[in-house]
Formats: structure tokens, C-alpha cells, sequence
């Protein structure tokens, strides 16, 4: 029970923040930087979108994510294996804002972020916005 609740916690704190998602055409905000433009991998990435992250805070994120039409659908964290295997504490920025629903799941490793990771990725969409970016 008591990992349960911590677990619940854990999502509570990446699924709230101070700054609100724009779920809205615009640009990222300041100091964000289009990850195609940072790695070799392609501009618009199925089931993720069009990815925009301060280099700075790699390999963690926050990753914003973006339709093929400019709207933000989500927001990534990329959080080591390693990291989770150490118990290493995060403080994940902001930037989650409203939501629909949240996906978990392990990554081998891309260019950005090399190590075996996991993607927390918070859908300010439904599942129809979600299916957006699948293709």
C-alpha cells in the first residue's frame, strides 16, 4: 500500500505545475530547442511528435511535444535506468500543466539519450489527440 501511494504521489508531481501546458498553436518557450536540430534523428518522430527540449537539462527533460500542426500534445521526461536503479531523486520541472493521461514505457537508447531510459510521457491530449502523432 505504502508504494502504491508513493507511486500516486510520483505522478501527482509530474502531473502538476505552476506553468500551465500550451495546448495551443505557438512556439515552445524560450530556451527550448528543436531536438532534430541538436542529434541526427528525424524532425517528426511517430508516436512522440515533434520533440523540443532545453539542452541543459538532458537527459531528464522536460521534452515538449508537438503535432504536425503545432499543437503541444505532451510532455517526456527520459529518466535513466541507471538513474532509477541508484534511487536517484528528481526534481522534474514544470511544464506538465492539464492532462489526459500518462505512458510509461522502457526505450534502449536514441541519439540525445544514449542509455537504456524510460519515457514518462504526460498526454495533454485524449487518445484521439494522442493518435495524432502516432503516424
Amino acid at each position: 500500500m505504502k508504494k502504491q501511494l508513493a507511486a500516486v504521489g510520483v505522478l501527482a508531481v509530474l502531473t502538476t505545475s505552476a506553468v500551465e501546458a500550451q495546448t495551443s498553436l505557438g512556439p515552445p518557450p524560450r530556451g527550448f530547442k528543436r531536438v532534430s536540430d541538436l542529434v541526427k534523428i528525424p524532425r517528426f518522430l511517430p508516436g512522440l511528435g515533434v520533440l523540443y527540449v532545453r539542452p541543459e537539462t538532458l537527459p531528464a527533460g522536460p521534452f515538449l511535444a508537438y503535432d504536425r500542426r503545432g499543437r503541444r500534445v505532451s510532455t517526456i521526461y527520459m529518466i535513466p535506468v541507471e538513474d532509477i536503479g541508484n534511487r536517484k531523486k528528481f526534481d522534474l520541472t514544470g511544464f506538465a500543466g492539464r492532462n489526459d493521461h500518462v505512458s510509461m514505457y522502457f526505450n534502449e537508447g536514441h541519439p540525445g539519450v544514449e542509455m537504456p531510459h524510460y519515457h514518462v510521457v504526460i498526454w495533454h491530449v485524449n487518445k484521439a489527440g494522442e493518435a495524432r502523432v502516432a503516424k
